[in-house]
């Protein structure tokens, strides 16, 4: 049985009749879509996927920087701009 990664979930059916009211009760957090109580999407608030899109790219950055500082192309500094 796969995880479900949200506090809420809906069936496909239920998303199918009334989408916005399932957006409404996602509130700010993310909603399980189910399709025979097996998750099949996510429907994420945009503020959420934002902030989660600006994470997922800081650490690329991050890791592609360490990188950079082990060949001693850069430095901490530089990456990091003068603080």
């Amino acid at each position: 049985m796969r995880s479900i990664y949200a506090e809420k979930s809906v069936s496909i059916s239920e998303l199918k009749k009334s989408p916005s009211s399932v957006i409404k009760k996602a509130g700010k957090e993310a909603i399980a879509v189910l399709n025979h109580n097996v998750p099949n999407a996510y429907i994420v608030p945009s503020e959420t996927y934002e902030k989660l899109m600006r994470l997922l790219n800081d650490c690329i950055l991050g890791k592609n920087g360490e990188k950079r500082v082990g060949k001693h192309l850069i430095s901490i500094q530089d990456l990091l701009g003068e603080l």
